[in-house]
Protein backbone atom coordinates (compact mmCIF):
# COMPACT_ATOMS: atom_id res chain seq x y z
CA UNK A 1 0.00 0.00 0.00
CA UNK A 2 1.49 3.54 -0.87
CA UNK A 3 0.93 6.36 1.07
CA UNK A 4 1.56 10.09 0.78
CA UNK A 5 3.26 11.66 4.04
CA UNK A 6 2.34 15.42 2.73
CA UNK A 7 0.61 17.76 0.52
CA UNK A 8 4.05 19.49 -0.47
CA UNK A 9 4.87 18.18 -3.33
CA UNK A 10 8.63 18.54 -2.55
CA UNK A 11 8.89 16.82 0.80
CA UNK A 12 6.19 13.92 -0.66
CA UNK A 13 7.70 10.52 0.37
CA UNK A 14 6.39 7.52 -0.58
CA UNK A 15 5.88 5.28 2.73
CA UNK A 16 5.31 1.44 1.71
CA UNK A 17 3.37 -0.57 4.41
CA UNK A 18 3.10 -4.29 3.82
CA UNK A 19 0.42 -6.32 5.32
CA UNK A 20 2.57 -9.65 5.14
CA UNK A 21 6.39 -9.21 4.78
CA UNK A 22 8.01 -10.90 1.19
CA UNK A 23 11.45 -12.09 1.41
CA UNK A 24 14.21 -9.64 2.09
CA UNK A 25 15.68 -9.64 -2.12
CA UNK A 26 12.62 -9.05 -3.34
CA UNK A 27 11.73 -6.15 -0.82
CA UNK A 28 14.90 -4.87 -0.90
CA UNK A 29 14.66 -4.38 -5.01
CA UNK A 30 11.46 -3.14 -4.87
CA UNK A 31 11.82 -0.79 -2.34
CA UNK A 32 14.99 0.68 -3.97
CA UNK A 33 13.43 0.91 -7.62
CA UNK A 34 10.26 3.26 -6.00
CA UNK A 35 12.68 4.88 -3.70
CA UNK A 36 15.14 6.10 -7.15
CA UNK A 37 12.05 6.85 -9.17
CA UNK A 38 10.79 8.94 -6.37
CA UNK A 39 14.05 10.53 -5.50
CA UNK A 40 14.58 11.97 -9.09
CA UNK A 41 11.08 13.08 -9.15
CA UNK A 42 11.26 15.09 -5.99
CA UNK A 43 14.62 16.38 -7.11
CA UNK A 44 12.64 17.46 -10.76
CA UNK A 45 9.75 18.71 -8.74
CA UNK A 46 12.05 21.25 -6.02
CA UNK A 47 13.96 22.46 -9.06
CA UNK A 48 10.80 23.70 -10.70
CA UNK A 49 9.99 25.50 -7.26
CA UNK A 50 13.39 26.58 -7.28
CA UNK A 51 12.66 28.21 -10.43
CA UNK A 52 9.41 29.27 -9.93
CA UNK A 53 10.63 31.39 -6.68
CA UNK A 54 13.50 33.19 -8.77
CA UNK A 55 11.16 34.13 -11.25
CA UNK A 56 8.58 35.36 -8.84
CA UNK A 57 10.80 37.20 -7.27
CA UNK A 58 12.28 38.89 -10.41
CA UNK A 59 9.06 39.90 -11.62
CA UNK A 60 8.43 41.46 -8.50
CA UNK A 61 11.99 43.25 -8.96
CA UNK A 62 11.89 43.77 -12.65
CA UNK A 63 8.12 43.88 -13.12
CA UNK A 64 8.64 41.84 -16.46
CA UNK A 65 6.07 40.03 -18.13
CA UNK A 66 8.10 37.29 -20.02
CA UNK A 67 8.77 35.63 -16.26
CA UNK A 68 5.39 35.78 -15.20
CA UNK A 69 4.23 33.75 -18.65
CA UNK A 70 7.72 31.21 -17.80
CA UNK A 71 6.64 30.78 -13.98
CA UNK A 72 2.84 29.84 -15.66
CA UNK A 73 4.71 27.43 -18.06
CA UNK A 74 6.69 25.86 -14.52
CA UNK A 75 3.53 25.62 -13.00
CA UNK A 76 2.26 23.67 -15.52
CA UNK A 77 5.20 21.87 -15.94
CA UNK A 78 5.10 21.33 -12.03
CA UNK A 79 1.38 19.69 -12.77
CA UNK A 80 2.17 17.52 -15.43
CA UNK A 81 5.08 15.82 -13.18
CA UNK A 82 2.94 15.89 -10.63
CA UNK A 83 0.65 13.81 -12.35
CA UNK A 84 3.40 11.62 -13.41
CA UNK A 85 4.32 10.86 -9.91
CA UNK A 86 1.03 9.47 -9.26
CA UNK A 87 0.76 7.31 -12.49
CA UNK A 88 4.39 6.33 -11.22
CA UNK A 89 3.32 5.46 -8.15
CA UNK A 90 0.07 3.68 -9.46
CA UNK A 91 2.19 1.83 -11.41
CA UNK A 92 4.85 0.52 -9.10
CA UNK A 93 1.57 -0.71 -6.57
CA UNK A 94 0.16 -2.68 -8.97
CA UNK A 95 3.57 -4.28 -9.59
CA UNK A 96 4.42 -4.81 -6.12
CA UNK A 97 0.66 -6.48 -5.26
CA UNK A 98 1.14 -8.93 -8.09
CA UNK A 99 4.31 -9.95 -6.81
CA UNK A 100 3.22 -10.28 -3.56
CA UNK A 101 0.51 -12.66 -4.85
CA UNK A 102 3.20 -14.77 -6.63
CA UNK A 103 5.37 -14.46 -3.08
CA UNK A 104 1.90 -15.97 -0.84
CA UNK A 105 1.91 -18.25 -3.45
CA UNK A 106 5.02 -19.56 -3.31
CA UNK A 107 5.28 -19.43 0.32
CA UNK A 108 2.09 -21.56 0.33
CA UNK A 109 3.80 -23.72 -1.53
CA UNK A 110 6.75 -24.49 0.80
CA UNK A 111 4.52 -24.43 4.17
CA UNK A 112 2.99 -27.51 2.35
CA UNK A 113 5.72 -29.41 1.14
CA UNK A 114 6.90 -28.33 4.79
CA UNK A 115 4.33 -30.32 6.65
CA UNK A 116 4.10 -33.09 4.60
CA UNK A 117 1.82 -32.02 2.09
CA UNK A 118 2.73 -32.78 -1.77
CA UNK A 119 3.10 -29.96 -4.23
CA UNK A 120 3.33 -31.95 -7.33
CA UNK A 121 -0.07 -30.81 -8.63
CA UNK A 122 0.78 -27.09 -7.63
CA UNK A 123 4.09 -27.27 -9.44
CA UNK A 124 2.63 -29.23 -12.44
CA UNK A 125 -0.44 -26.68 -13.10
CA UNK A 126 2.65 -24.17 -12.98
CA UNK A 127 4.49 -25.64 -15.62
CA UNK A 128 1.32 -25.87 -17.46
CA UNK A 129 0.17 -22.78 -17.40
CA UNK A 130 4.14 -21.78 -18.27
CA UNK A 131 3.76 -24.15 -21.02
CA UNK A 132 0.68 -23.07 -22.66
CA UNK A 133 1.77 -19.15 -22.10
CA UNK A 134 4.95 -20.37 -24.60
CA UNK A 135 2.82 -22.00 -26.43
CA UNK A 136 0.42 -19.23 -27.35
CA UNK A 137 3.92 -16.96 -27.86
CA UNK A 138 5.13 -19.47 -29.99
CA UNK A 139 2.14 -19.40 -32.32
CA UNK A 140 1.94 -15.60 -32.26
CA UNK A 141 5.48 -15.79 -32.78
CA UNK A 142 4.75 -17.98 -36.38
CA UNK A 143 1.77 -16.09 -37.21
CA UNK A 144 4.24 -12.78 -37.34
CA UNK A 145 6.90 -14.69 -39.01
CA UNK A 146 4.22 -15.94 -41.44
CA UNK A 147 3.03 -12.10 -42.01
CA UNK A 148 6.73 -11.25 -42.60
CA UNK A 149 7.84 -13.82 -44.60
CA UNK A 150 4.52 -13.38 -46.88
CA UNK A 151 5.28 -9.30 -46.97
CA UNK A 152 8.97 -9.82 -47.94
CA UNK A 153 7.93 -12.62 -51.17
CA UNK A 154 5.38 -9.74 -52.22
CA UNK A 155 8.70 -6.96 -51.97
CA UNK A 156 10.41 -9.37 -54.04
CA UNK A 157 8.17 -10.03 -56.26
CA UNK A 158 8.32 -6.20 -57.33
CA UNK A 159 11.09 -5.24 -59.79
CA UNK A 160 13.15 -2.37 -58.84
CA UNK A 161 14.25 0.21 -61.25
CA UNK A 162 17.48 -1.09 -62.15
CA UNK A 163 15.30 -4.51 -62.59
CA UNK A 164 12.78 -2.21 -65.25
CA UNK A 165 15.81 -0.36 -66.85
CA UNK A 166 17.33 -3.95 -67.61
CA UNK A 167 13.84 -5.74 -68.81
CA UNK A 168 12.89 -2.99 -71.29
CA UNK A 169 16.66 -2.85 -72.95
CA UNK A 170 16.41 -6.80 -73.34
CA UNK A 171 12.89 -6.63 -74.60
CA UNK A 172 13.77 -3.86 -76.61
CA UNK A 173 17.13 -5.99 -78.42
CA UNK A 174 14.42 -9.10 -78.46
CA UNK A 175 11.71 -7.17 -81.02
CA UNK A 176 14.94 -5.61 -83.08
CA UNK A 177 15.96 -9.40 -83.27
CA UNK A 178 12.67 -10.19 -84.01
CA UNK A 179 11.89 -7.83 -86.63
CA UNK A 180 15.49 -8.75 -88.58
CA UNK A 181 14.37 -11.98 -88.58
CA UNK A 182 10.72 -10.92 -90.24
CA UNK A 183 12.99 -8.84 -92.22
CA UNK A 184 14.84 -11.42 -93.68
CA UNK A 185 12.03 -14.07 -93.81
CA UNK A 186 10.61 -11.39 -96.14
CA UNK A 187 13.34 -10.65 -98.18
CA UNK A 188 13.79 -14.84 -98.97
CA UNK A 189 10.00 -15.45 -99.85
CA UNK A 190 9.98 -12.41 -102.04
CA UNK A 191 13.17 -14.30 -103.66
CA UNK A 192 11.50 -17.43 -103.97
CA UNK A 193 8.75 -16.01 -105.21
CA UNK A 194 10.46 -13.90 -107.85
CA UNK A 195 12.88 -17.11 -109.08
CA UNK A 196 9.19 -18.81 -109.21
CA UNK A 197 7.85 -16.34 -111.51
CA UNK A 198 11.24 -16.71 -113.63
CA UNK A 199 11.10 -20.16 -113.73
CA UNK A 200 7.95 -20.28 -115.04
CA UNK A 201 8.21 -17.62 -117.86
CA UNK A 202 11.18 -19.38 -118.55
CA UNK A 203 9.18 -22.89 -118.92
CA UNK A 204 6.66 -21.09 -121.47
CA UNK A 205 9.61 -19.41 -123.55
CA UNK A 206 11.35 -22.74 -124.13
CA UNK A 207 7.93 -24.51 -125.14
CA UNK A 208 7.07 -21.47 -127.30
CA UNK A 209 10.58 -21.71 -129.08
CA UNK A 210 10.45 -25.83 -129.36
CA UNK A 211 6.95 -25.51 -130.98
CA UNK A 212 8.13 -22.98 -133.39
CA UNK A 213 10.99 -25.04 -134.28
CA UNK A 214 9.07 -27.69 -135.04
CA UNK A 215 6.68 -26.37 -137.13
CA UNK A 216 8.26 -23.33 -138.91
CA UNK A 217 9.31 -25.50 -141.83
CA UNK A 218 6.01 -26.43 -141.94
CA UNK A 219 4.41 -23.67 -141.58
CA UNK A 220 6.28 -21.50 -144.60
CA UNK A 221 5.23 -23.89 -146.99
CA UNK A 222 1.41 -23.18 -147.32
CA UNK A 223 -0.33 -19.57 -146.96
CA UNK A 224 -2.56 -20.69 -144.59
CA UNK A 225 0.59 -22.24 -142.04
CA UNK A 226 2.01 -18.45 -142.53
CA UNK A 227 -1.30 -16.87 -141.66
CA UNK A 228 -1.69 -18.86 -138.69
CA UNK A 229 2.27 -18.16 -137.69
CA UNK A 230 2.01 -14.65 -138.08
CA UNK A 231 -1.55 -14.37 -135.75
CA UNK A 232 -0.06 -16.92 -133.22
CA UNK A 233 3.00 -14.71 -132.82
CA UNK A 234 0.51 -11.38 -132.48
CA UNK A 235 -0.78 -13.16 -129.99
CA UNK A 236 2.31 -14.27 -128.57
CA UNK A 237 3.41 -10.50 -128.76
CA UNK A 238 0.03 -9.30 -126.89
CA UNK A 239 0.05 -11.55 -124.28
CA UNK A 240 3.85 -10.53 -123.57
CA UNK A 241 3.12 -7.00 -123.61
CA UNK A 242 0.18 -7.60 -121.06
CA UNK A 243 2.67 -9.17 -118.85
CA UNK A 244 5.16 -6.38 -119.09
CA UNK A 245 2.40 -3.85 -118.64
CA UNK A 246 0.97 -6.39 -115.14
CA UNK A 247 4.83 -6.65 -114.05
CA UNK A 248 5.15 -2.36 -114.28
CA UNK A 249 1.70 -2.13 -112.39
CA UNK A 250 3.07 -3.79 -109.61
CA UNK A 251 6.59 -2.79 -109.78
CA UNK A 252 4.75 0.64 -109.34
CA UNK A 253 2.61 -0.54 -106.42
CA UNK A 254 6.25 -1.95 -104.90
CA UNK A 255 7.59 1.65 -105.50
CA UNK A 256 4.77 3.07 -103.70
CA UNK A 257 5.08 0.66 -101.14
CA UNK A 258 8.71 1.44 -100.41
CA UNK A 259 8.62 5.04 -99.98
CA UNK A 260 5.80 4.89 -97.87
CA UNK A 261 8.11 2.32 -96.00
CA UNK A 262 10.72 5.11 -95.65
CA UNK A 263 9.00 7.25 -94.79
CA UNK A 264 7.56 5.00 -91.97
CA UNK A 265 11.66 4.71 -91.09
CA UNK A 266 12.40 8.30 -90.75
CA UNK A 267 9.41 8.59 -88.51
CA UNK A 268 10.47 5.51 -86.45
CA UNK A 269 13.93 7.11 -86.34
CA UNK A 270 12.89 10.35 -85.28
CA UNK A 271 10.70 8.62 -82.62
CA UNK A 272 13.70 6.40 -81.22
CA UNK A 273 15.75 9.67 -81.16
CA UNK A 274 13.30 10.89 -78.89
CA UNK A 275 12.73 8.04 -76.66
CA UNK A 276 16.40 7.77 -76.82
CA UNK A 277 16.74 12.14 -75.28
CA UNK A 278 13.62 11.15 -72.92
CA UNK A 279 15.46 7.83 -71.66
CA UNK A 280 18.66 9.70 -70.87
CA UNK A 281 16.70 12.82 -69.07
CA UNK A 282 14.95 10.30 -66.90
CA UNK A 283 18.52 8.17 -66.11
CA UNK A 284 19.83 11.66 -65.02
CA UNK A 285 16.90 12.57 -62.95
CA UNK A 286 16.70 9.23 -61.11
CA UNK A 287 20.37 9.88 -60.10
CA UNK A 288 19.74 12.99 -59.05
CA UNK A 289 16.83 11.60 -57.00
CA UNK A 290 18.77 9.23 -55.58
CA UNK A 291 21.54 11.72 -54.61
CA UNK A 292 19.35 13.78 -52.64
CA UNK A 293 17.20 11.19 -50.95
CA UNK A 294 21.02 10.49 -50.19
CA UNK A 295 21.65 13.86 -48.69
CA UNK A 296 18.17 13.94 -46.75
CA UNK A 297 18.85 11.05 -45.26
CA UNK A 298 22.12 11.97 -43.95
CA UNK A 299 20.95 15.50 -42.68
CA UNK A 300 18.36 13.53 -40.91
CA UNK A 301 20.56 11.46 -39.41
Amino acid sequence: IIRITSSNPVSNVAVIRHQSPPPPLLDILLLDSINYTMTEMDEQITEALKKMHELREGGEEAGVTANVQRLLSLLETLKVLEKQEAEVELKFSEEYSRLQLEVNELEEMIKSNEHGGSSAQGVDRLLADAADRLNLAKMALASKLRDITSLKRQRDDIPTQAELIHYERRLSELNEHIQGKLRQTRKYYATYNALLEIKELMLKETSLLNSLSSQFRDALNTPAGRATLTSSMDGISKSIQQKLRNVQVTLQSEQKACEALKKKHAAANLEKRRCYSLLKAFQEECTRNAKLRNQSEEIHI
